[in-house]
């Protein structure tokens, strides 16, 4: 026991704190897809921007530097959602900062009788990938009512559209990164912990499956556009939805360790893969379409009016340790 969980720290150590997101190619084909996906009637406005969505799919990976500091420890946590490391917490909090507070308690009480896992129990280690999704979501309705009011004035809309050619940039990528299952467990860079089935602990299994894997298979827009589907999450709570999708492609995280250990994702010819490959990139492209169409719907309403305001005192869920009531 003892042996392992020095193992098991050194493991820590060794992983990075949160991965690293698909290669280019799997980004950029998510984007793609999803802007060709839009239907008539949706935020088609967006297919004039394909080509700078798609090149600079993988940005908010460059502002993960360690050079920038301050940069790169908020975004860091933005690329994933290691579902393992807040197995106590329901519901998943609202508010990005309850979400942290919650971690930190969680931390504190027991930091002393199981440190290993204190150790993890912070929000580098579980990253924060939703509430970065919901955030570049709702920037995009923002951006989306100004295109609105720019075309109901029959005026130049492009300093709006490329505004929400930005935030699609940023929420295209969170929702590319969830769509690989790796992105959803702690077990992101090799397995970690107990290992009766002789799981890779190889770091490297991470691009081996999204970069080198997808390259070789030369993944394209058409490749999944077909396995799409209709547009869905028109109705119900987004933020449910997002916290859904997560779970669906958590629940594939073992599925690509199982299929590494065949030749460890270097036959390109390998269907079972490609499959994984061609249905996770579908998921995220569907994801990312229905949630542009939504917030372009959503737009087409005034924001709605929050009476007592979220920062009241008097508002019934109004949360002092956050100085606001969550969304």
């Amino acid at each position: 026991m003892r042996r392992f969980a020095l193992s098991f720290a050194l493991a820590l150590t060794l992983c990075p704190a949160v991965a690293h997101a698909w290669g280019h190619t799997a980004h950029a084909v998510i984007d793609r897809a999803a802007i060709q996906a839009i239907p008539e009637g949706g935020p088609v406005f967006l297919r004039r921007y394909a080509d700078y969505i798609a090149t600079s799919a993988t940005l908010p990976d460059s502002w993960r530097g360690d050079a920038e500091g301050f940069s790169k420890i908020e975004e860091d946590p933005n690329h994933g959602w290691f579902r393992e490391q807040f197995a106590f917490l329901k519901p998943i909090p609202r508010s990005r900062y309850a979400f942290i507070i919650a971690l930190y308690k969680r931390y504190e009480a027991i930091k002393d009788k199981d440190p290993a896992t204190a150790a993890r129990t912070n929000v580098r280690w579980t990253g924060t990938l939703p509430y970065a999704a919901m955030e570049a979501y709702e920037r995009l309705i923002v951006c989306m009512r100004g295109v609105r009011a720019a075309q109901a004035k029959g005026g130049d809309a492009s300093v709006p559209e490329q505004h929400c050619a930005f935030q699609a940039i940023r929420l295209g990528h969170y929702i590319g990164d969830g769509a690989q299952p790796l992105h959803d467990s702690v077990n992101s860079d090799g397995w970690l912990g107990p290992n009766p089935k002789d799981y890779t602990r190889d770091r490297s299994i991470h691009g081996r499956f999204e970069t080198r894997f997808v390259d070789a298979i030369g993944l394209t827009a058409a490749d999944i556009l077909p396995r799409i589907g209709a547009p869905a999450h028109q109705q119900g709570d987004m933020f449910d939805a997002v916290l859904g999708f997560l779970d669906q492609s958590g629940d594939r995280m073992e599925r690509v360790y199982q299929l590494e250990q065949r030749d460890g994702f270097a036959n390109p010819a390998d269907q079972d893969v490609r499959a994984l490959v061609y249905e996770r990139t579908a998921a995220g492209a569907a994801m990312l379409r229905d949630m542009l169409c939504r917030a372009w719907a959503e737009s087409a309403a005034p924001p709605a009016r929050v009476t007592p305001g979220p920062l009241d005192f008097s508002n019934p869920r109004f949360d002092p340790e956050t100085g606001s009531a969550p969304a």
